[in-house]
């Protein structure tokens, strides 16, 4: 796997990956940026609740589950002094699908963070990582409302 990121200007920069995709990663305003992508650790975040979801998706398409949507919340904390690593990591998943087994919802979540995600399975080693689970009867899991 290889990444190649170039500075673009200020703290902007460009990711590109191996698989020829890109995206912008940038600052806040007061550490120079001006908010034109994620900033590094929101990514790190993103990949991790992206690589979970992923596999419960995928564990629960194999078990023939009706699965119509996944969302995973993750809200983090971090150290307060440098480097400000993530201390705490909570991971909400909600499931949707016509007629889901709670159990195998439970499984699929279980062994992604046990045996398939190797992102959450890296920052466990410095974050505390818990989860909970909601399943939604339906087509699609609800927008959260704004914060």
């Amino acid at each position: 796997m290889k990444t190649r990121v170039k500075w673009v200007e200020g703290v902007s920069f460009v990711a590109e990956t191996g698989s020829g995709h890109a995206i912008v990663v940038d600052g806040a305003p007061e550490a120079g940026g001006r908010n034109l992508g994620m900033r590094p650790m929101e990514l790190v975040l993103a990949g991790a609740a992206s690589c979970t979801a992923f596999d419960v998706v995928w564990i629960l398409k194999k078990a023939r589950q009706p699965v119509t949507d996944c969302v995973v919340e993750a809200e983090a904390e971090r150290a307060p002094a440098e480097p400000k690593v993530f201390t705490r990591i909570h991971l909400k998943y909600v499931i949707a699908g016509h007629g889901l087994d709670a159990r195998q919802v439970e499984r699929a979540v279980k062994l992604s963070k046990e045996k398939y995600c190797s992102a959450t399975m890296m920052l466990e080693r410095v974050a505390e990582i818990t989860w909970e689970v909601a399943i939604v009867d339906g087509d699609r899991v609800e927008p959260a409302p704004a914060a």
